[in-house]
């Protein structure tokens, strides 16, 4: 199968959007997918939104998500928003009116975010606005590496090349200089992620990204 399923079959333009709290969220989460989409898809923008982010996370942001979609940016492109890392709880209605304007600014065929069941506060907080928000695309929550671990099985794997797996660690590694000090932030860790996720879907490139895929309509 591939990822071209996850999108209604018509003609002409598709339009995806993918969220996140943290400047290499997306990347982490569905980095291997953005590519997989692209390359399957004809047709098919993204657009990149982060919530949070001082002027070097922005620029490390803007960068990658440029890099990565290679010259298909949609019509918003890469927005960071700049609300303060690690307080979006706090931050009152404004992460609520940012993803409200993103709904407004649509439709989108596919949209991209943190799970509802992640521990870190600002992740948890988006995915809850996007369920809230968006109605029709179909939503897949992406997950990230953390301390608390991950608490939720994901049911949706998108199968990897060991090709592409390389490509997605190479560029994380590389867009994201600022997190090189952090002690998860590596390429094992990564691999790992993609390893097991490959094992768990018998994949038969042996890697996987893993989702969560609450409501699927066809």
């Amino acid at each position: 199968m591939t990822v071209s399923a996850l999108f209604p079959e018509r003609d002409g333009s598709y339009r995806a959007l993918a969220i996140g709290a943290h400047a290499d969220d997306i990347e982490i989460g569905a980095g291997g997918l953005v590519m997989r989409a692209l390359a399957e898809r004809p047709g098919l923008t993204i657009d990149f939104v982060v919530l949070t982010g001082n002027d070097g996370r922005r620029a490390e942001a803007e960068a990658s998500a440029s890099a990565l979609a290679g010259g298909r940016l949609g019509t918003i492109g890469v927005r960071v928003v700049g609300l303060e890392d690690g307080r979006l709880p706090a931050a009152g209605a404004a992460p609520k009116d940012e993803i409200e304007q993103l709904k407004a600014g649509g439709p989108y065929d596919l949209v991209l975010c943190p799970s509802l069941g992640d521990a870190h506060q600002d992740h948890r907080l988006i995915a809850e606005l996007v369920w809230q928000t968006f109605r029709s695309p179909p939503i897949l929550e992406y997950e990230i590496p953390k301390y608390e671990g991950i608490s939720e099985q994901p049911n949706l794997f998108v199968e990897l090349t060991r090709d592409r797996c390389e490509a997605k660690v190479k560029h994380l590694l590389s867009a994201f200089p600022s997190q090189l000090d952090r002690g998860w932030f590596d390429e094992e860790t990564f691999w790992a992620m993609l390893r097991l996720r490959g094992v768990e879907s018998a994949s038969s490139t042996g890697y996987a990204e893993a989702f969560i895929a609450r409501k699927l309509r066809i």
